[in-house]
Formats: C-alpha cells, structure tokens, sequence
C-alpha cells in the first residue's frame, strides 16, 4: 500500500459529514459572486444580442444608448487593450466581425443598473449582412463543415471481422446536447484594490485560466490580476471554459470606468450565449458471434462543436476513449470529427464525452439483444472485460473483475431474476402498460486527457493556537470538494475536523491551478493538501518528540493529541503548535501533487491517459402508459465504486444527483434550435424552464437505493479513494434501456428496439406504437405512427 492511499488510525476522512456549506445553503447566508457585487457601487453589464445565426456585422450606432439615462459606456472592439478573443484556440473573438450564431453578443453596455443597462442595449443599432447557417450536425456533415484534427482510434482489423462475423448489423445514432442549468447563471465583478491589482470575483471552475484570459484580454501579465471563487450556485463542465470571456468584459468595464463592474446573466442570456454538451451523430456497424461475443465494431463520430473549438478536441477524444466502455471489442476502428455549425459553441459538461461514447455501445447493445435472441444483462454481461486484457487504445483494464463483482451485487441488491419474472407476469396481465427492468454498467477512466494538467497545489497555515487554514486550487460548485479537502487535512495532521477551516480558491495563494473538471478535483487537490499537511506534521514531530522525550519516529498525531509509542503521556496538538512558534519552525506549507502512471501519445492514440477506472453498475425499473407514452421510474439500484470513501454521505449524494442528471439528459431534456428557412434560423427554442424540461421531484425514482462498493481501496490515490463526480452520470443509460425494454413489450418478442434520444413520453409513444404495429392490439391507430422524431434538429 503506497503511502499517498494508507490511512491512519481514527482518521477523518471516511466519516460521514455534512457539507462544509450546508448551514449556509439553507440559510441564506452562502454568499455567491452576484451577493457581493450587489452590496457596492459596481456598474451592470448588459449584452447587444444578434438576432442572425451567421452574418457580417456592417455597422454599429450606440449614440441612443448614450443618451439613456444611467448608461456609462458601451464597450466594443476598440475598447480592448489587449487581445480581443477570449478563447485558447483564438477563434473566439470577444467582440465579433462576423455573427457565429443567434444570440452572439456583439457588444455590451455599462449602467448603474441592469435596467438602465438593458434598457440602454435595446436602442443600440447594428447593421447586420446575413450569411448561410448550418445549424444541424446533419447540415454540418454534408456541407463538410469540420473543425480542429480529426481523430482515430483503431486495433485489429474491423473491416476483417464484420467481413467474417456471423451476425451484422449497422445502424445510425442521433443524440442531442444538455444545458447545465445551474442554479446560479454566470455572473462575475471586477474592481481595483489600493495596490492597483485587478481583482476578479468570478463563478469560475477554471481561475487560473480566468486569470490568463482576463490578462491578454487587458494586456496585462498574469501577476497584475487575481481571480477569486467563493463558490459556484452549480457548474457541471459550464463554467470550466466559458466564464473567462464574460470576466473579461467586466475587467474591460473596470479598466475603463475605474469602477466595480458586475455581469450576471439572466437565464434567457445564459442559455443562448453559453455552450452545452455536445450532441452526436454516429454512424456504426457490428458483427457478433453466435455466442453473443462483440467480434468487431466500425463507427463515425461527429460531435456538434458549435461555432468555435473550445473543448471539443478533448470532448472527442474522452469519447473515443469511452466507446468500449466495460466491453472487450478485440478489432475496433472508429474515426472522431468535430463539426463547425452556427449554434452556441459547446463545452464541457459533466462526462466530458464519457457519456457520448457510452451511448453509442449501449444503445448497439440495446438494439441489437433481441435480433440475437439474447436477453439484453446477458448479453452485457458476456462482454465484459476480462484480467489481462486492454482498451482499444492500450491501457490495460486493471481491477476488471471488480465489473463482474458489483454487476452480481446490484442484481442480487435489486432481486433481478425474481422481479423479472414478476415483471413479465404484469405485462402478460396488462395490455395498456408494461413495465421493464433493465441493468446497464459503466466503465471511466480518471484523469485529465492532457497530462500536464494532472497536478495541483495548496496552502496550509498552522497557527500557534494550533487551528488550521486550507487554501487549494480545487473550485467548490456543490459537489462537496471543499467537505473532502477538510477531511483530508485533518486526517494527516490529526486534529477534528472542527480545528480547521478553509479559504476561497485565489489564484494569488494557489497559482497555476488546473480546472476541477474531469472528476479529479478530491484526487489532485486532496494530494497537495495531504503533502502539504505532511511537510508541517513532520516539522511539529520533531518539536513533539522534545517534549515527550521521544523519537520523531514514535510521535503520532490523533484527533488533536500528540502522543508516543509506548507512553501513556500526550501533549495537545495545540501545545505543539504554540511550541514550535516558540522555536522558530515553520508551521506553513505550500503542498503539491502529480499524478504518476500517466502517458499519452494523441496521433498514434495510444497510451495510458488514465490513472484508474471507476466502475459500477444500476438496474432501473419503469412503468409506461401506453395510452401517452408517459412513464414512471420505480425503483433504482446502483452499486458504485468510489474506492475507500473520503466522505460516504457526499458521495452518496454524487451518484445520487449524476444519476438523476443523466436520467434528464437521457429521458426528459430536449434542446431545440430552429432549423427552418425563416427570420428565426438557429434561435434557440427551449430558452427557460417553461420549454426545457428538467428533472424534478415527479421524475425522482420511488425506491432509490445506493451501494457504496467495498473491498474498493485504491492505490497511489490520497487515502485510497477513487471520483466519484462523473462515472455515476452513466448508470442513468439504465433507465433509457428500461423504457426501450417496456415500449418493445407493446410488441412482438424478437424485433429491433429503437428509440429516439432523449427518450422522452412523447419519443417512447412513437416506440411503442411501431412495436404495437408489429403485433398486439392497442388503441390508438398504429398505422399512422410517424418515425420517431431527431433531437437537436
């Protein structure tokens, strides 16, 4: 057991705790970037939206603005000082020539307040010259409108084995993107403090890169401008890129005003200018053996990049990662490709193209069981990774007998073979609703794609009253990264919980931090934490070990006593705090991590890029109606593996939410733009809560039970744990194959099941009723059911 993962006695870390901030989340008292600016004097922000999906800006005329009353200023492209782009491939002007999109700020005014600034942005005059859109990926595809390297992943011979594979099949996936709906939308205040620093309190998953982008935007350096994150109302990947540039029109307003300057969306705002995650048009053929064995697969992936790259290289390339994802595909070649169309430019969001890549398989997997003749957990299950085998990109699949451990313990927690018998005998009894039990696992790898983003760094400050401060470059979006950081800490010094507390993210006490993203947030700041706990620990020992007449060696830190081995004596944490002032050691530490292991070639597509896999496994009943194609989740179970638990109650909590998110990506959310030839052309139609319907308490799962898999330790991970924010996500593909399930059990046993994404009541209808139309009586006209509709076009 290496020492990063070994834990001590009576450690912190794996008790059940609240999250840090749970008294002030329901109390109100939590403050957020938007409570802080609205306590000053600080000028509002407010966007000049285009109403076109692509066209030439030929003229700009804000003199109206200027004569609304409280407008300051309007800020265009003659305002930045630096660089006008406010991406890290520098095809996102901050100010644009040319509109890439409906909804495209193409300038913003400054007021005392948000009415005088909107009211001011409604009378500014821009010229615009219309050009073609592309809207759809399908318009993408045709057009050969393609952005960024395209990728390959391949082993074997595909073309060989579905040439020789018994059984073949070939189809098409269309899934759409999700907005990620945070709580609170994208907000940011800029301002100068007396040492002439630009100060940015920004709700940012990045701050370091807020921090870059600020200063070329402004032309400053790195030092000359600070970026802070209290916390964030929710981020899930949406504000890991895309704040940078909003920051940036506030520090433009600061540098030019000398005031504070806030900008907060509105949520019409936030869902038509920021990105989402990115839909997927995928092109696949299959060949299986007789057995049910995955012989070969060949596939085109094209990702929906929007209007400028942002993330969609690394999106991509984590799909093409995750195509297999617990399934051994011996000859595989699937080939990545990034389309360029006129929609909001898509980013990261929770998966990362993890879960693009998992919906491919599984919805093969889905499709293809009954053609086979083979119940669809069988055929999963006949699959899996075996010891000894690799990815299709090289990295050997290291615990994979830990998949075949927790998908026996979830079908033995959710009484599968006894329940599915009960299933079929309702569905035999009830001809107007059917129920499905379906099981699905997961498979992900953790880390960042880009090696060198795969370290950290943190403060610690021990004071001489023996209490504790934490500083870490991780951001706190909710997800409980903060919780784990205290646990860690307290757990290498060896003091409660309760003596130690924690500052916001600065990237002036933590610089070059990494996003926390790609769940590695506990993982990486948890090892500069506990490094940085350890350097002071080890000073105090040697102070201990004068006071107790001891070795350094013996002294052992618990619960804020200090002790030796074989004494019954003990000194105070406290006192050894006090002491060591006394003596002039050093009672701060600057830690750091890296993650070790890791090893990337992009152009051969080979390598290691992960550092581990994170599995698990759900199985998800519904009920539908088949009158409305309305369902009901009835029960859910998970068995996930989050290694030896930092926090169970916060990781319960992560497998919990990322289920039921990607239960609304999978069955409920449905972004749609406008693709007609018409005055609206790529508006965004599903702009607020009214049009885009999100998971609620309706939509929750009767019965919702998780297991924490054991015998999970992880070694060379800070106290053996493993993320736990992403990988749960994917367990929701079980609800989706439950409703393919129930809607094929409207029909004949034995036919294609297939179901338009996401599969909302109104798609499982249309599912249930071509199935109906095979066989069974229903009483609606089956004749007339359309095919099922295309998300996202």
């Amino acid at each position: 057991m290496s020492a990063l993962s070994e834990r001590p006695e009576n450690p912190v870390v794996g008790v059940p705790e609240p999250h840090e901030s749970a008294v002030g989340h329901v109390t109100g008292t939590a403050l957020y970037t938007d409570d802080i600016a609205a306590r000053g004097d600080a000028l509002s922000a407010w966007p000049v939206q285009a109403p076109h999906a692509h066209a030439l800006i030929t003229g700009m005329r804000f003199e109206k603005a200027l004569q609304v009353p409280g407008v300051v200023r309007v800020l265009t492209a003659d305002d930045v000082p630096g660089i006008n782009d406010a991406g890290v491939k520098n095809d996102e002007p901050l100010f644009p020539t040319e509109v890439m999109y409906y909804g495209h700020p193409v300038c913003w005014v400054l007021g005392e307040s948000q009415e005088a600034a909107r009211l001011g942005a409604a009378v500014v005059e821009v010229d615009y010259d219309p050009l073609p859109s592309l809207v759809t990926v399908r318009d993408a595809i045709e057009a050969e409108s393609f952005q960024g390297p395209q990728r390959l992943t391949r082993r074997g011979d595909a073309d060989a084995a579905l040439a020789s594979a018994p059984h073949v099949f070939e189809g098409v996936t269309e899934f759409s993107g999700q907005e990620h709906f945070y709580l609170e939308t994208m907000a940011s205040l800029a301002y100068y403090d007396e040492g002439g620093t630009l100060y940015v309190q920004a709700g940012t998953q990045h701050p370091s890169e807020t921090q870059e982008i600020v200063a070329h935007v402004l032309g400053l350096s790195n030092n000359e401008v600070a970026v802070q994150c209290i916390r964030m109302g929710g981020g899930f990947g949406g504000k890991e890129m895309q704040p940078h540039g909003l920051a940036a029109i506030a520090a433009i307003g600061t540098k030019l005003t000398g005031r504070p300057v806030r900008l907060r969306l509105n949520r019409t705002q936030d869902m038509t200018i920021t990105g989402k995650r990115h839909g997927f048009h995928v092109s696949w053929s299959v060949g299986f053996s007789d057995e049910g064995k995955i012989l070969g697969l060949k596939a085109t992936l094209t990702a929906d990049g929007g209007w400028s790259l942002d993330l969609s290289e690394a999106v991509l390339g984590r799909a093409l990662c995750h195509l297999d994802n617990a399934y051994w595909i011996p000859d595989i070649e699937a080939l990545g490709r990034i389309s360029k169309t006129n929609k909001t430019s898509q980013t990261a969001f929770r998966g990362f193209g993890g879960p693009q890549g998992v919906f491919v398989i599984e919805d093969i997997m889905g499709r293809c069981a009954p053609e086979l003749g083979i119940d669809p957990a069988e055929l999963r299950r006949r699959n899996f990774y075996v010891a000894g085998q690799d990815t299709p990109y090289g990295q050997p699949v290291r615990h994979a007998e830990r998949m075949h451990e927790i998908w026996d313990q979830v079908l033995e927690n959710a009484n599968f073979t006894e329940r599915s018998t009960e299933i079929a005998a309702f569905n035999a009894a009830h001809p107007h609703a059917k129920r499905a039990l379906a099981v699905t696992p997961i498979k992900f790898g953790i880390s960042f794609n880009v090696a060198a983003f795969n370290q950290a760094g943190a403060l610690v400050l021990v004071y001489k009253d023996g209490s504790v401060l934490i500083n870490h470059g991780g951001t706190e979006m909710g997800q409980g990264l903060h919780t784990k950081m205290i646990q860690v800490a307290a757990t290498a010094l060896g003091v409660p919980r309760s003596a130690v507390r924690l500052a916001p993210t600065r990237t002036d006490k933590v610089p070059n931090t990494s996003a926390t993203a790609a769940s590695t947030g506990a993982d990486l700041n948890g090892g500069a934490v506990k490094n940085a706990c350890e350097q002071i620990r080890d000073r105090m020992a040697g102070v201990a070990a004068t006071m107790l007449r001891t070795s350094p060696n013996d002294v052992r830190f618990s619960h804020g006593e200090v002790t030796a081995l074989g004494q019954h004596d003990s000194v105070t944490f406290n006192d050894v705090a006090k002491e060591a002032y006394l003596q002039r050691v050093q009672l701060s530490a600057s830690g750091y991590y890296r993650t070790e292991g890791l090893h990337w070639d992009s152009e051969a597509w080979f390598g290691s890029p992960f550092k581990y896999f994170a599995y698990g496994a759900a199985a998800t009943e519904v009920e539908v109606d088949g009158f409305t194609g309305a369902y009901r989740i009835r029960r859910v179970d998970i068995v996930h593996d989050v290694g030896d638990s930092l926090s169970p109650i916060i990781d319960i909590g992560q497998v919990e939410g990322g289920f039921v998110q990607g239960m609304g990506w999978l069955t409920l959310e449905d972004l749609r733009w406008d693709s007609s030839d018409g005055p609206g052309r790529g508006r965004l139609l599903t702009q607020a809560a009214s049009t885009y319907k999100l998971p609620s308490f309706s939509e929750m799962p009767e019965e919702f039970n998780v297991t924490l898999y054991d015998r999970a330790h992880e070694d060379g991970v800070v106290y053996g744990s493993k993320a736990v924010g992403e990988p749960p996500l994917m367990l929701a593909f079980s609800a989706r194959e439950a409703l393919r399930q129930a809607a094929a059990s409207f029909g004949p046993a034995g036919a294609t099941r297939e179901l338009a994404s996401p599969a909302t009541p109104e798609n499982v209808f249309w599912a249930l009723q071509q199935a109906a139309a095979r066989g069974v009586d229903m009483p609606n006209d089956a004749a007339t059911a359309p095919e099922p509709s295309l998300a996202g076009s």
